[in-house]
């Protein structure tokens, strides 16, 4: 076997099982810090959607810093710098009995993120072909489910003896994580050159359809990320029990696991990238109106369901279009800066989620968060509508 093909070989399994245990950490930790600590300790939504939004605003905001420092360094030391981190904000997260503590440990765990989220997507960039990328981060996509139901099955068993014991797990599979890393990942270099980090975030701030595709998903990315917020805490209030969390994320391993790729593979030669992202976003907003209105668990899950087919149709493509749009003399810096979207979505996401949950239940309309949400995601499809519509796209081929 060539030399070449047997490095993307090498790197393709080393990507998927370094994804796989990212994933698994994560999902034992955050999907029930909303539980635990407004439905099992009372505090107010908004205070855990501040802790949350700051941890999605510290790892994507700062994600273009970290890139361009992964251009330059490589990736190897800001990925095992960046695992050690996030360990630090899950065991600090075990003694959080103030919100100042929760939010600390939710800052230390974004900036491990910052470090070692740019350089792990742009090796996906750097080792795979771009004809091969869709399918591979649908493959991504399928670990992630699979990763996330794991997790949450593992963290809701060990919340019902000590939530002290869910951050413990997670902060060992980080340690266990940037072992592997420091361990196994070559040092190679991210880009075709190895780029100083203010040519490579000038480079990427002076392409202003990047940008503007960017900062335009910050109203998909306030809907996904009610999977770790909203979505958790009325699975709980209706089913009565943590334990039922789990299901819903069951329901998108399924999903994942059985349609996203075959849907990946008949839409990508049928439709253009931003087309089935459009309809992806569609379906998320269309099933988010009714939300509010469910009085039972298998409605819900239902709602959930069309939620999660919507998600797994617009992810792949919204990550191959950003894919497809970086620059190779400076990829750390463009996956550091198409995160912006989602720190933004993210803190927007998870500190109005938690505002509306509680303003809704203090007023006594519970349906009020979730129709606010469905029309951000309408709104959000108008404008990626206008972006990428023919008469729009004229200076250039089409970013597809």
């Amino acid at each position: 076997m060539p030399r070449v093909a047997r490095a993307r070989r090498l790197g393709k399994i080393f990507l998927l099982i370094d994804n796989m245990l990212v994933v698994l950490g994560f999902f034992v930790v955050f999907p029930l810090i909303a539980v635990h600590f407004v439905e099992q300790l009372g505090w107010a939504a908004l205070v855990v959607g501040i802790a949350l939004g700051l941890r999605q605003l510290v790892q994507q905001g700062l994600g273009i810093f970290g890139g361009a420092v992964a251009d330059r360094f490589g990736a190897r030391p800001m990925i095992v710098t960046g695992m050690l981190l996030r360990a630090g904000g899950f065991a600090s997260m075990a003694m959080a009995h103030d919100p100042w503590i929760l939010w600390l440990s939710c800052l230390l765990s974004g900036l491990g993120g910052t470090l070692f989220d740019p350089p792990r997507t742009a090796m996906v960039i750097k080792l795979i072909r771009p004809r091969e990328r869709g399918r591979f981060f649908s493959l991504l996509m399928m670990q992630d489910s699979a990763g996330a139901v794991t997790g949450a099955l593992v963290g809701s068993w060990l919340l019902a003896y000590d939530f002290r014991l869910v951050c413990w797990v997670g902060a060992l599979v980080f340690v266990m994580t940037a072992l592997f890393n420091a361990w196994l990942l070559p040092a190679w270099r991210l880009s075709a050159v190895r780029t100083p980090m203010r040519e490579g975030m000038w480079r990427v701030l002076k392409d202003s359809r990047f940008c503007t595709y960017v900062l335009t998903l910050t109203g998909y990315y306030t809907l996904s990320v009610q999977v770790m917020l909203m979505l958790p805490i009325m699975v709980n209030q209706i089913a009565g029990t943590p334990g039922a969390v789990k299901w819903m994320y069951a329901i998108e391993a399924a999903l994942s696991l059985t349609l996203l790729y075959p849907i990946m593979r008949w839409s990508e030669t049928r439709f253009r990238l931003e087309q089935r992202l459009m309809a992806g976003l569609l379906v998320m907003s269309l099933s988010l109106l009714p939300l509010g209105f469910s009085d039972s668990l298998p409605h819900l899950l239902m709602l959930i369901f069309t939620f999660y087919v919507g998600y797994i149709i617009a992810e792949p493509a919204r990550e191959t279009l950003s894919a497809s749009l970086a620059n190779s003399r400076a990829r750390g810096s463009y996956m550091g800066f198409s995160r912006l979207g989602l720190a933004f979505g993210g803190a927007i996401g998870y500190t109005g989620g938690g505002w509306m949950f509680d303003t809704g239940r203090a007023l006594g309309l519970p349906a009020l968060p979730w129709l606010i949400l469905g029309m951000v995601g309408l709104v959000t499809l108008l404008i990626l509508w206008w972006q990428f519509h023919p008469r729009v796209v004229v200076a250039g081929a089409s970013p597809a």
